[in-house]
């Protein structure tokens, strides 16, 4: 029987720390000479992935991160051509590895139409991972939620980014379950398209907006863009709101978690892998903590199952629960809250929910109106 293997392909976010890791000396040159060199650098190798095991069956996985050289920028500004061409070359590099199943990682996922073209062009399935970043990241909206005593229910939730592939099954799932949502994105049309099929998934009430000052009236934020640039500053947010950034790059900007305190700012999809993982290489995170695109890719090779899961620019609500469903019978499970490569402490968390309790009584006192976001 041929061995269980999988390979995950990485690109750099930010262009000097990410292509630094890999390669120290480079990390003192300028980002845009970087940029320019990685136009004609090829896929590089960057690690075997060791020690993944599942829980149940005792399978394990030997896998492989594959970097394509270029930026989250190059692959939104250069020909579509020119990015294919890249991300097939790495995936090619994954096929010669012995890779059994390819995940996409960050934008060579968002490029084109999702993957398609790309796993068209590969003699091994691919998989964006989308469909678990979705489910692990609603799973961390819950949890942050009940940290600070959020009744959803009696929620407002905006949701930036909503006409995207994950936005968008984002705010199906939260549909049923919270007061009002408030959906953010760029044309109108298709904001008004995903609000029908909210009220049809048992939202109350749907807003849509292009507007993201708007989301001052959410006490919680769930932002997933391809944004190259942060969208979210600290004027933003209301006092005692939580905010689960799902993008990479990063849509909240660093500033509002040094500037709000009273503003609970953490990552979407971020799990531990079972076994005694060793990923060989430092993405940030310590060690067995995986980004959700990646385990999803992990879990379909535990499972057995070498196929296509999740392409194009649509999710299925079914497809979701079903790699949850896997996921936690082979042992991932949620990472815990994290802040920019960080694990919010205890402090943080009561902090914030305390910040809420003030903001309800006052909110109270002054007979519902809105109070000001700051500090």
């Amino acid at each position: 029987m041929r061995a269980d293997t999988f390979a995950f392909l990485i690109h750099p976010l930010d262009v000097r720390r990410d292509v630094g890791r890999k390669y120290p000396a480079l990390a003192h040159l300028p980002g845009w000479l970087i940029e320019f060199l990685s136009i004609f650098y090829p896929p590089v190798f960057i690690s075997e992935v060791k020690g993944v095991q599942s829980r149940t069956n005792g399978r394990s996985l030997q896998g492989w991160f594959v970097a394509c050289p270029l930026s989250a920028r190059m692959m939104m500004t250069l020909p579509a051509a020119v990015v294919y061409r890249k991300i097939i070359q790495s995936g090619r590099m994954a096929e010669r590895l012995g890779a059994r199943i390819l995940g996409l990682g960050a934008f060579t996922s968002v490029v084109g139409d999702g993957g398609v073209t790309i796993g068209g062009a590969l003699n091994i399935p691919v998989t964006t991972g989308n469909s678990y970043t979705v489910a692990t990241s609603i799973q961390a909206v819950r949890h942050a939620a009940r940290r600070v005593q959020i009744d959803l229910n009696e929620t407002t939730v905006a949701v930036v980014g909503a006409t995207g592939a994950i936005g968008g099954v984002c705010t199906l799932l939260m549909a049923p379950d919270v007061r009002r949502l408030i959906l953010v994105g760029r044309r109108m049309q298709d904001l008004q398209s995903v609000a029908a099929q909210a009220i049809e998934a048992g939202a109350p009430y749907v807003e849509t907006t292009t507007d993201i000052n708007r989301i001052q009236q959410a006490e919680v934020v769930i932002s997933v863009t391809s944004a190259l640039k942060p969208l979210i500053h600290p004027q933003h947010l209301r006092a005692g709101a939580i905010v689960c950034d799902v993008a990479r790059p990063r849509d909240v900007a660093h500033h509002v978690s040094l500037e709000r305190p009273d503003v609970l700012v953490f990552e979407g999809g971020i799990v531990r892998a079972p076994g005694n993982v060793d990923f060989g290489f430092d993405f940030g995170f310590p060690p067995g903590m995986a980004y959700a695109c990646m385990a999803e890719t992990m879990a379909l090779a535990l499972e057995g199952r070498y196929e296509p899961y999740t392409l194009g620019k649509r999710l299925q609500l079914g497809q979701v629960a079903e790699i949850d469903r896997i996921a936690r019978k082979h042992g991932f499970q949620l990472g815990g809250l994290r802040n920019f490569d960080r694990p919010l402490t205890e402090r943080e968390v009561t902090t914030v929910a305390s910040r809420r309790l003030a903001v309800l009584a006052a909110d109270a006192a002054t007979g519902g109106k809105n109070l000001p976001v700051t500090v």
